[in-house]
């Protein structure tokens, strides 16, 4: 967007400010050797040109073009990607825009003077702080020693000269004074003793001498520091790495794997907005609710400096999940670390605290191991972030099926594309919720009512699918039930009654794009849900949640019927990215929707979700399926990885026990649209 600072950061490459400003300066000399060659010819004493000149000012005058919204759009798009397009890439531009190639040429030029402009201002910006900052503390530090008064004689002090590396000397004496002050509070706190500047902290703190509390000794939270520091330089050091953060496997017999994964990209939020949602257990798990099943803080071990979270570090534990019967959820405790280290610049880090006890795990029962992971996070213009996050761990594949063990040694299982692209989805979902309303015709309150539904609407089906604990489910093994699908039982308030959950996964040969637009077109309804009654569906109402199409919660019900045919609507929510995708839908009454888009509180609508997840089977090469802007381009892959779930009401009696009719009807519903599925898009059973 013109008048903005639109950096492409989606390849994870790392902003380099004296890189464009070098290129920028070139053609600064080729705008400026142009218009020196008219000078030269205005100011030559030839009659005949002076005569000539009305004509060149007419000519010049037709070339000015105002370009139209959609020039602008290809040509900001095409900028994002390649700031200095060839010759033939603007010959290709300029057929495609109806554009001269001097104009293609041109409006380039332009496009890097301006943003070298930019880059300069805000330079100028932070120098200028930065100076009135030491300005102020060299007047605070000559107004400190005019009080001074000598040791020996009791006269004032006459200060003198101070230098700048003495100045900068002392401005970091106060700065390491106060970290100091800080941790020996953090230790007083868990020591219940006293801890002065003057008394070493080591060796001076045994663990004889600890009162114990959580189950760990109070000297623990001193060493949770020193990991803390250590995972964030680890941090550090893996984003500035330039090589892929991939690691071979060094044998095929191994059960442990590794995943070290890193992605770059741009976000619709500010740092300091985005370190305090990560910061915060709440809205953290609710940003990642699709893989991040439910969390919680153990303890907070400091609440950071300043009234800021710099320095913030807790003791945080969480559920993670991928949307497969076949994956086990992972659940781990771990260290958060939040520091501030420039202005608008940050990072956030996670690592498994105890990682002789993970080890066990990983080799016992197929758990996991985190090293330093998470994020890196800078402002820049129009309170956008640049983010890059990183995952880094070893997990266990003994008790994960055969089929998700490529997806998950891969960056979308649960690594930093999928993090990212979670992100980058809920945040442009937060920025349309202000203006969906002038495209749904619902109020502020009915928007986000609605919304609120579909979101409790999807947490229903996550649960079901995973056997998370954020619901009490119960395993039940039946028979005449494959062993890829899980049966699930749980006891229900609203609807009232017996709750029956099936689930399972498979792999098909085609692409995740494909079956996710073929799940989500109206017409083909009819062709695999069996709510339809035969009858292909129209949508009465959809809120879009982000830029990606087909990302947006709908209600839909039966094309060719009025209100008055049909009392049931179905409530649906959709989104399709880098990550996966997601089809999640529930039948609900038009009273109950009508309260709800009304502003009226959902809390009371009975909800049966069901739905679809869909991954890629991670046999093609990352960098093959995603495109600049993280969305999904066209490329050769083996197939797609689907989960089918399903929940019905068995019993309204919450007392009642189960039969094995339930169980056959769950069992045969899932393999009957499983069936349907395969028969509408050709595929062979």
């Amino acid at each position: 967007m013109n008048g903005d600072l639109d950096v492409d950061m989606s390849r994870g490459d790392h902003f380099n400010p004296s890189f464009y400003l070098g290129r920028l300066k070139d053609d600064e000399f080729e705008s400026r050797s142009l218009s020196d060659d008219d000078s030269f010819d205005a100011m030559s004493g030839d009659e005949n040109k002076q005569e000539q000149r009305p004509k060149r000012k007419k000519k010049k005058r037709t070339r000015y073009h105002r370009h139209t919204s959609y020039q602008i759009q290809e040509l900001e798009s095409f900028f994002k990607v390649c700031p200095h397009p060839n010759e033939k890439q603007r010959l290709e531009l300029g057929k495609k825009l109806t554009l001269e190639g001097k104009q293609i040429k041109f409006w380039f030029q332009n496009r890097r003077t301006q943003m070298k402009t930019q880059l300069e201002r805000h330079e100028n910006v932070i120098l200028r702080q930065e100076n009135e900052k030491l300005r102020l503390e060299n007047s605070f530090l000559k107004e400190s020693m005019r009080g001074s008064l000598c040791i020996d004689c009791g006269g004032a002090v006459i200060p003198g000269e101070v230098s700048f590396e003495q100045h900068q000397l002392r401005i970091e004496n106060t700065k390491l004074k106060d970290e100091l002050d800080r941790i020996c509070a953090l230790a007083n706190r868990f020591i219940g003793g006293s801890i002065s500047l003057e008394q070493p902290l080591n060796g001076g703190i045994g663990s004889e001498h600890l009162p114990i509390g959580n189950g760990f000794s109070g000297g623990t939270s001193l060493m949770f520091m020193d990991l803390a520091m250590e995972a964030m330089n680890e941090l550090l050091k893996l984003a500035e790495l330039e090589n892929p953060l991939w690691r071979s496997k060094s044998e095929k017999e191994s059960i442990v794997r590794p995943a070290c994964t890193r992605e770059t990209g741009l976000v619709l939020i500010n740092s300091v907005a985005l370190v305090d949602a990560l910061m915060d257990t709440n809205k953290w798990a609710e940003m990642f609710e699709c893989f991040v099943a439910v969390a919680s803080t153990v303890e907070v071990i400091s609440n950071g400096s300043d009234g800021s979270r710099n320095g913030s570090l807790q003791l945080m534990q969480a559920e993670f999940q991928v949307m497969s019967p076949l994956v086990p959820i992972r659940q781990k405790k771990f260290l958060r670390y939040c520091k501030q280290h420039g202005d608008g610049l940050w990072a956030v880090v996670d690592v498994s605290y105890d990682i002789n006890r993970e080890n066990e795990n990983l080799k016992s029962y197929g758990g996991s191991k985190r090293f330093p992971s998470g994020c890196i996070i800078q402002n820049i213009d129009n309170g956008c972030s640049k983010v890059t996050w990183i995952e880094h761990s070893e997990y266990g594949e003994s008790h994960i099926h055969s089929l998700y063990q490529p997806l998950l040694g891969s960056s979308v299982g649960l690594g930093a594309t999928k993090w990212l692209a979670t992100l980058q989805r809920q945040c442009e979902s937060f920025t349309n919720l202000l203006s969906s309303q002038d495209h749904t015709g619902l109020s502020l309150t009915g928007t986000k009512s609605i919304l609120k539904l579909a979101q409790r609407m999807k947490v229903n089906f996550y649960s079901g699918i995973t056997a998370s604990s954020v619901h009490k489910w119960e395993k039940l093994n039946a028979e005449n039930v494959g062993q890829d699908t899980r049966i699930l039982t749980r006891k229900s308030l609203e609807p009232s009654g017996i709750v029956l959950s099936a689930a399972t996964s498979l792999w098909l040969p085609v692409t995740q794009q494909r079956l996710f637009e073929f799940l989500c077109d109206g017409k083909c309804r009819n062709q695999w849900d069996i709510l339809s009654n035969g009858a292909s569906m129209e949508t009465t109402l959809l809120v879009p949640k982000g830029q990606h199409e087909g990302s947006c919660v709908s209600l839909l019900r039966a094309a060719g019927k009025d209100q008055n045919e049909s009392s049931m609507l179905i409530l649906q929510e959709t989104w399709n990215d880098a990550s996966g995708a997601m089809v999640v839908y529930a039948p609900v009454d038009i009273p109950s929707m009508n309260v709800v888009m009304s502003g009226g509180d959902s809390v009371y609508v009975a909800l049966l979700p069901s739905g679809f997840s869909i991954f890629p089977d991670g046999s093609s090469s990352l960098s093959d399926q995603i495109d600049t802007n993280g969305g999904l381009v066209n490329q050769e892959s083996k197939g797609c990885l689907l989960t089918v779930g399903f929940q019905i009401l068995v019993n309204s009696l919450p007392t009642a026990k189960l039969n094995v009719e339930s169980v056959e009807t769950v069992n045969n519903l899932i393999a009957c649209t499983i069936h349907k599925i395969r028969a509408a898009l050709r595929i062979p059973a």
